[in-house]
């Protein structure tokens, strides 16, 4: 893409956002045909086709074949699965701060839902546990334990919340947290940590559940940044030595 596009590209996409952010466009509006927009931005089918692929990978717009291209819920679950794109793709590093962005928050997360989980919910949550320990595959223990945060943050009340803890645990940091816990024997003492929250949760004691909760994410930060560790001194170029 050229300088020149790219520029162009980039004000399609402020304008169409700015006329959703006014009004004109509301979610679920149907927008006006490319010939259409690409007259009343003053850039080519191009550069607007480029804008709205732009738009739609991040959850704004959504092109329905033979229909036309729509402005979506704008729900914070569509918005923000950028994030969990990024970090299936961070860096090891970027990877860690990411995990410590969601122990600062999950844990008032863990707070506000337990209140707030019903019986229902309950169940949700001790059929995941069943399922952690049964598990007989990685892919299967990571599938229940991440079924498990879910339920819980899908009932704190803030989508925006959930949905942002949500994306930042990625498949590749649930994948590299596994690693670290199978290299360290540590299966037992991570199901008992997510017995340790359900039980706080049961009693409803939020406090509890949320300092469960962190303890949880702390040690698995200091797994997480020992198998990082080890995978960039891995990557790093052997030293150069001269004879």
């Amino acid at each position: 893409m050229s300088t020149d596009t790219g520029r162009a590209t980039d004000q399609a996409i402020a304008k169409i956002k700015a006329l959703i952010s006014s009004g004109e466009f509301s979610a679920g509006d149907r927008l006006p045909t490319e010939r259409e927009l690409s007259q009343q931005f003053g850039v080519s089918r191009s550069s607007l086709r480029e804008a709205t692929r732009a738009l739609a990978l991040v959850g704004v717009l959504e092109s329905r074949v033979g229909d036309g291209t729509y402005v979506t819920a704008l729900s914070p679950e569509l918005l923000l699965t950028g994030i969990g794109f990024v970090s299936d793709l961070a860096r090891a590093d970027s990877l860690l701060e990411m995990h410590q962005v969601r122990r600062l928050l999950e844990p008032e997360a863990t707070r506000i839902a337990t209140g707030r989980l019903t019986d229902g919910d309950l169940s949700r949550l001790e059929e995941c546990l069943h399922r952690m320990e049964t598990a007989d595959s990685e892919p299967a223990f990571i599938e229940a334990d991440t079924a498990f945060h879910r339920v819980i943050l899908e009932a704190c009340g803030n989508a925006t919340l959930s949905s942002l803890i949500q994306n930042l645990s990625s498949g590749t940091m649930r994948a590299r947290m596994w690693q670290s816990i199978v290299a360290r024997g540590a299966v037992e003492a991570t199901l008992a940590s997510h017995r340790s929250i359900y039980n706080a949760i049961v009693a409803r004691d939020a406090d509890t559940a949320a300092a469960a909760d962190l303890m949880h994410l702390a040690i698995a930060e200091e797994w997480l940044r020992k198998v990082l560790g080890q995978t960039l001194e891995e990557s790093e170029p052997p030293p150069v030595t001269t004879t």
